[in-house]
């Protein structure tokens, strides 16, 4: 049971610390608001430019004749968005994913084991695979691989493992081809403190700090706060205000530099 748990796709073996470190920062003001119509899942998001002006998408989601349409969107522009997918056998998800490109996909999960495969059929250009297995002792190992049918040969292959015991989580993942490392690193603190960094590291480059920053679960709501390379700071507060209504408050700014503080406000439900 407890490999079970530990298996992911091989593109979520840093989901952890990723998602620390990247979710709830924006510099957008936001509107999401979710509501089911029969057996219909509808969602609304308007989000205001920079001119002040609004622009909304509208999704659903449903399920018929054995098919889910995971995601039937318009955006403001008029440009289609179609997720849809389906589970003929035990473990096994065929999907496709159409938008401006064109993608047939087939996830198979047994066990300790979860393998991917994607076809671009617009333009015919890539076929991607990945597995990923977990072990015994909180370790899992994978790899993906990209191969373009254009040009006959691979586009892209990388390896990475991730260990998890307690309250550490530390990842190590290939780039470029395996020329380069990414280390993720995630340590919960007590219950409601969590720390969480992101570094690569190459030949011209032996460390190159991408963020590193922490999650406060406090009285008041989540408070999260990072620095990147960039020397970015930012800092965003996450709070129930209702019932399943989710107000999400975030700022940045370069170093001391007060000309380049922005602030993005959310509110979902």
């Amino acid at each position: 049971e407890t490999l079970t748990k530990m298996v992911c796709k091989f593109s979520d073996i840093t989901k952890a610390p990723k998602d620390l470190l990247n979710d709830d920062y924006s510099s957008k003001i936001s509107l999401k608001c979710k509501k089911s119509a029969g057996p219909v899942g509808v969602t609304i998001d308007t989000a205001r430019g920079k001119d002040g002006s609004l622009s909304s998408k509208i999704g659903g989601k449903f399920s018929y004749a054995g098919v889910s349409f995971d995601k039937v969107q318009h955006e403001a522009d008029g440009s289609p968005t179609l997720e849809t997918s389906l589970c003929p056998a035990p473990g096994l998800k065929l999907s496709f994913k159409g938008s401006k490109g064109a993608d047939l996909g087939c996830d198979y999960k047994t066990g300790n084991f979860v393998g991917t495969a994607k076809l671009d059929v617009k333009d015919l250009s890539k076929f991607s695979t990945s597995a990923c297995m977990g072990l015994a002792g909180g370790v899992t190992l994978g790899g993906d691989a990209a191969y373009s049918l254009k040009n006959s040969g691979f586009s892209g292959y990388n390896l990475g493992a991730s260990y998890e015991r307690g309250s550490l989580f530390a990842a190590v993942t290939t780039g470029n081809k395996l020329s380069a490392f990414n280390v993720s690193m995630m340590y919960k603190v007590n219950s409601d403190i969590t720390l969480a960094s992101s570094t690569t590291h190459c030949e011209s480059k032996k460390c190159d700090v991408i963020a590193c920053g922490g999650l406060y679960k406090s009285s008041f709501g989540d408070v999260k706060a990072k620095v990147g390379a960039d020397k970015v700071i930012q800092a965003s507060l996450i709070k129930d205000v209702l019932p399943k209504t989710k107000l999400t408050v975030s700022g940045s700014i370069v170093g001391t530099d007060t000309s380049t503080f922005k602030y993005g406000l959310g509110l979902e439900m």
